[in-house]
């Protein structure tokens, strides 16, 4: 049988070197742990985040009154002692705030169309609060409660008798004296002041829409 052969370790590999590749694979095990570690808290973080997001999207989503069936279904399964909620009424100045520089137009009811006061207070009233108001402002004068003029709250209908008429103009009351309301050809929706001479002098009264709770 042929001697056997003596394999020896190349010079180069001492066990100084051995111990180097050892540490240097130690090390770099070590990396990839704490870099898994570390996309670990990463995801983990993020869910958390997400769901905060996702939580807070929830809780607006749920008080928010610009979602109209939304608005609806919550006003509906609720009772108050003038027929209507806070954030119904409020709900219904905001909707009359979102459209503020729309331009007027006489029998326009619609964003794209343009308004005059009483559709303005139509749209307003159907997209916020699902209610279906007659269209003309003398008519919505029947409806709901009358309020006295120091207990104005915000979504309150307010009118004047701007053409020789009591209740020809309608607004939506905003608070500290102020309503909205599309007042004419030629300009747009906007927030006036009820203390102007202009209006104090028309005003004819305020009414609190009731909202049907029992259907």
């Amino acid at each position: 049988m042929p001697p056997h052969r003596l394999y020896r370790l190349s010079p180069y590999f001492t066990a100084q070197n051995f111990w180097r590749g050892a540490k240097s694979l130690l090390a770099l095990s070590c990396l990839a742990l704490a870099g898994c570690a570390t996309n670990s808290n990463s995801q983990n973080q993020f869910a958390n985040s997400s769901m905060l997001i996702k939580a807070e999207r929830d809780l607006y989503l749920a008080k928010t009154q610009s979602d109209p069936l939304g608005a609806y279904l919550s006003n509906r399964e609720q009772s108050y002692a003038h027929g209507t909620s806070p954030a119904a009424t409020s709900a219904l100045a905001s909707t009359a705030l979102s459209v503020l520089g729309i331009k007027y137009r006489y029998g326009g009811e619609t964003p794209d169309t343009g308004f005059d006061c009483s559709g303005l207070v139509t749209y307003a009233a159907e997209k916020s609060l699902g209610l279906k108001l007659p269209r003309q402002s003398a008519q919505m004068a029947r409806l709901g409660t009358s309020v006295k003029r120091n207990e104005l709250k915000k979504g309150d209908l307010v009118f004047f008798n701007t053409r020789g008429r009591r209740f020809s103009h309608v607004g939506i009351y905003l608070g500290d004296r102020k309503f909205v309301h599309a007042p004419r050809t030629g300009s747009v929706v906007r927030i006036e002041s009820m203390d102007i001479a202009y209006w104090k002098k028309r005003y004819n009264g305020a009414r609190r829409l009731a909202i049907n709770t029992t259907h």
